[in-house]
């Protein structure tokens, strides 16, 4: 029998009431009230690691017994090797998640674990999420979480909505999910000299995973230790390329941002092309912009681009400058602005309809330049000037991290393509139309951003994978 339009909609009421997810063609379009979309991009954090705690949502209270991690050859460890040259930590710690206040407090600095597009594959092992340590150069670190009771996005999260099964979008690090982000796509580096090519691309090896399957890892020296205990891992070669020629690790420009940057031109990655979100809805005439920290200080000299210092400014944070049409002196560059810019927008309530915001490297709770209270507290002070703004009435605030940086988390993520994704991110939903005190299930990755700002905006998808993305309707009210 065919239900009517009014009793669909009664149906999809009740659901969204309890809290189950609604098929897409029986709901109201839910983006259509929203007229602001601000992204929030953090830094380096794993999902457990932050909310591993936190009530309703599936966490560490859910991975009570997980498997134990495992050395090279497969065997569980004996116990969890303590992080190098860091005397806080035992030398031996038990071989199970652990949490990390006895050790390092969330104001505390940590080493930065390694986040690599090849190791991240290792460490999720076809799902047994159980090679983190021993692919890592952080030892037990990577098994340590905080009781997030006390943190600024804990208390957002219980006022509006958790996403628990967000996933980053690529394995490894930060510039291939922020590219990710804004294209759905990896950057390719067009015909490198041979002495590039030589340079950068990695040295591989396969292993099998936990189902026994063939998996590409880095390849590792003849003299790297043979279990864990006795050091991380040391690989032949870290290049930022596949063989493809893909971009999966930190590369420069073509045009540099800044006169101290002194990258060889050769080894510059060469001025993309790609569509990005950005094209697409100036195509649409949809106005944004991308906010970063740090911004015109770096541009115009007064800040170097380096990263590890506490003023850290890192331009692979800003793929935009990686495309043709946002280099200097093209139309497209405009939309790249100053955190000045933005926070001068929300107090004016003149945000464009859609922006991007990128903390200066100290705010963004990276581990060793950053560290969580720092990004945390920032991120507190972001959401609590964009909820005075005058455009606060039509907002919705998608607060995410780019990736897990290379912290253990208990959950498999799903498979989609090569590429990924990786292991969950926290991730928080935040409009005066999200559903409140919500945890929400919804398999989403970085895509469901790109998926929802297209839906709402009706541009065109940017590639298969952000056209397959799940939006982030579920996370909000029905009208």
């Amino acid at each position: 029998m065919k239900l009517s339009t009014r009793f669909k909609l009664a149906l999809a009421l009740v659901a969204t009431a309890a809290g189950a997810p609604v098929a897409a063609q029986d709901r109201p379009d839910p983006f259509a009230r929203i007229g602001h979309i601000v992204v929030i991009f953090t830094e380096n954090r794993s999902f457990d690691h932050v909310f591993g705690l936190f009530p309703g949502a599936e966490g560490l209270n859910s991975a009570q017994h997980p498997p134990p991690q495992v050395d090279f050859d497969g065997t569980p460890l004996s116990a969890l090797p303590r992080p190098r040259w860091d005397d806080r930590f035992p030398r031996r710690l038990p071989n199970a998640p652990f949490r990390l206040e006895p050790y390092v407090d969330i104001e505390g600095h940590t080493m930065d674990p390694v986040h690599d597009f090849y190791l991240e594959q290792e460490q999720i092992d076809g799902g047994a999420m159980d090679r983190f340590v021993e692919a890592s150069n952080a030892g037990a670190l990577v098994m340590g979480y905080y009781d997030g009771s006390e943190l600024k996005q804990w208390a957002l999260a219980k006022e509006f909505t958790l996403a628990d099964h967000f996933f980053h979008a690529a394995f490894g690090g930060s510039m291939l999910n922020h590219f990710f982000l804004i294209c759905g796509c990896a950057p390719v580096f067009d015909n490198p000299a041979e002495s590039t090519r030589k340079k950068f691309l990695p040295k591989l090896a396969t292993i099998r995973d936990a189902q026994g399957a063939e998996l590409t890892t880095r390849a590792r020296e003849e003299d790297s230790p043979k279990s864990v205990l006795d050091g991380p891992p040391r690989h032949k070669k870290f290049g930022p390329l596949t063989i493809e020629l893909e971009a999966i690790g930190t590369l420069q420009p073509a045009n540099p941002i800044s006169k101290h940057d002194k990258t060889e031109a050769q080894e510059r990655l060469p001025p993309l092309h790609a569509p990005t979100i950005g094209d697409r809805l100036t195509e649409k005439g949809v106005a944004w912009a991308w906010y970063a920290g740090g911004w015109r200080d770096v541009v115009e000299g007064r800040l170097k681009p380096y990263e590890g210092k506490p003023d850290a400014f890192q331009t692979h944070h800003q793929p935009f400058v990686y495309f043709a049409n946002y280099a200097e002196g093209r139309e497209g560059r405009a939309h790249l602005k100053d955190a000045d810019d933005f926070f001068r927008d929300v107090d004016a309530g003149k945000l464009p309809p859609v922006s991007f915001y990128k903390p200066l490297g100290v705010f963004n709770g990276h581990p060793n330049y950053s560290d969580l209270a720092a990004g945390d507290a920032h991120l507190g002070e972001v959401v609590a000037r964009l909820r005075k703004s005058p455009n606060w009435a039509d907002m919705l605030i998608i607060v995410t991290a780019d990736e897990n940086g290379g912290f253990w988390d208990h959950v498999a993520p799903p498979k989609r393509d090569s590429y990924g994704p990786g292991a969950r991110v926290p991730t928080l939903i935040i409009s005066p139309f999200a559903r409140k005190g919500f945890v929400d299930k919804t398999v989403y990755d970085t895509l469901s951003i790109l998926r929802t700002i297209e839906l709402r905006f009706g541009v065109a998808p940017l590639s298969e994978r952000d056209a397959g993305a799940t939006d982030l309707r579920n996370a909000l009210i029905a009208p």
